[in-house]
């Protein structure tokens, strides 16, 4: 990301955003109503996006928020990885290292930027969890044996609910995850 003080566009424009919830399909994470982004109307697609409506008579950005979307595929990432191969790496790569990694490489997708959040801060708190219980040996490889599973659930939900964007949100760091994704 470009972070210069004067620059000509957001750098904004270079990520892209997931798409609003379907009505018929229900979500695991709650939804939230966003601030800063007036609705829709009920028949019109907020993914598709005509060059007219994204240029001014005078050739300059009239609707900025028309033409990041016109311009950005949901699906697409900074990496030339697959977007599901992608969120899975997020819990796959050593946990918390994984997530904190993809945070620093991949700026387009807010599907993997979600998983690379909620695994950062889910196994970093379960890290400590195991500092905390290192003393017994008994705790500690129980423990070990929930992250393998969590790892596991966590990994096969992000590979398959990429075709839609789902999220699977875990209970405390799932909401924590969405919020920090909504603000950045």
């Amino acid at each position: 990301m470009d972070f210069a003080p004067y620059q000509d566009q957001s750098p904004e424009t270079q990520r892209t955003l997931s798409p609003p919830p379907v009505e018929g399909r229900r979500s695991f994470s709650p939804a939230l109503a966003s601030p800063t982004k007036a609705p829709s109307p009920p028949n019109a697609n907020p993914w598709a996006s005509s060059s007219a409506n994204a240029f001014g008579a005078d050739g300059n950005h009239a609707d900025p928020e028309g033409a990041r979307v016109g311009r950005l595929n949901e699906f697409e990432t900074s990496l030339p990885i697959r977007l599901d191969y992608e969120a899975c790496l997020a819990y796959l790569l050593l946990p918390p290292a994984g997530g904190v990694l993809l945070l620093v490489l991949e700026r387009k997708s807010d599907y993997v930027r979600f998983h690379a959040w909620q695994s950062s801060l889910l196994f970093a708190a379960i890290f400590v969890v195991h500092l905390i219980f290192s003393w017994s040996t008994f705790i500690s490889w129980l423990l070990f044996t929930g992250d393998i599973v969590l790892i596991a659930y966590l990994t096969m939900r992000a590979y398959r609910d990429a075709d839609t964007l789902d999220r699977c949100e875990v209970p405390f760091f799932g909401r924590l995850a969405s919020s920090i994704l909504d603000d950045e």
